[in-house]
């Protein structure tokens, strides 16, 4: 009697098995091989070896030397515990993790002094998106990530900054006033959630939640959305995803 369908082995991933057979390749020549040998050993048109050779030195498993590629970081990342890893390479899975279920411009903040600076970010795919650089910084006050670290802050911090800061309204609809703030934070804090409407940038809504390791706030997780686009459904898919991502690392 012939095995059903349903019964049959599991085929596998040819681009799944090209992958691992390149990285395996080049692991295995301790001085390196270049793209030529890799086409010849692995019988990969050099077309379309060099995207995926691209692809892996981005992501660090190869790294680039001349023409040579060898074993890349990125491996011995996933050999070490999560706690041995920096915070940005702990985050940057879930920032493209959100960027991808979503196809919106998604980032992990923190703090810096009384600034809000992103410090992974992936940016959408889409012809009208909010795109912004690692390494930007933005005032507490206008954003739903610098709000969320508002409401982290203790009540002798957040004394601080609003004695120490004066602050700029972006948008007609920056909230500037301590008193509008404060409720903001209080809003916050109840559910554990922010969205900004055009605070930071005309036609931008940002959402974010906070991020904890061990209990410690350590962060933000944040999606910017057209505001042409964010309606009730994606605001909803938008919670949810944020929400999974930073329950991830807690």
């Amino acid at each position: 009697m012939n095995a059903s369908s349903s019964s049959a082995a599991p085929q596998p991933v040819k681009s799944a098995l090209r992958t691992l057979d390149v990285i395996e390749f080049v692991v295995a020549h301790r001085q390196g091989v270049v793209a030529q040998e890799i086409a010849a050993a692995l019988a990969i048109p050099v077309s379309s070896l060099s995207y995926l050779l691209t692809t892996l030195a981005d992501r660090g498993y190869l790294a680039r030397e001349g023409r040579r590629y060898l074993p890349g970081p990125g491996l011995e990342r996933l050999r070490a515990g999560p706690e041995a890893l920096p915070l940005a390479d702990r985050v940057a899975p879930l920032v493209r993790a959100l960027k991808g279920e979503l196809n919106e411009t998604a980032a992990f903040m923190v703090q810096r002094g009384w600034e809000v600076e992103s410090l992974v970010t992936e940016a959408s795919d889409q012809a009208l998106r909010y795109a912004v650089d690692p390494g930007t910084r933005r005032p507490l006050h206008a954003l739903a990530a610098g709000k969320v670290i508002l409401a982290a802050l203790s009540e002798a911090e957040r004394a601080r900054y609003f004695a120490e800061t004066t602050r700029a309204a972006f948008t007609p609809a920056t909230r500037t006033d301590e008193a509008d703030l404060a409720a903001d934070i209080a809003r916050i804090t109840a559910d554990g959630i922010a969205v900004a409407r055009e605070e930071a940038t005309v036609g931008i809504v940002g959402t974010a939640v906070p991020v904890r390791l061990d209990g410690t706030f350590v962060g933000v997780f944040s999606v910017a959305v057209p505001a042409v686009r964010f309606d009730a459904a994606l605001e909803a898919r938008v919670r949810q995803a944020l929400l999974r991502a930073a329950s991830a690392l807690a």
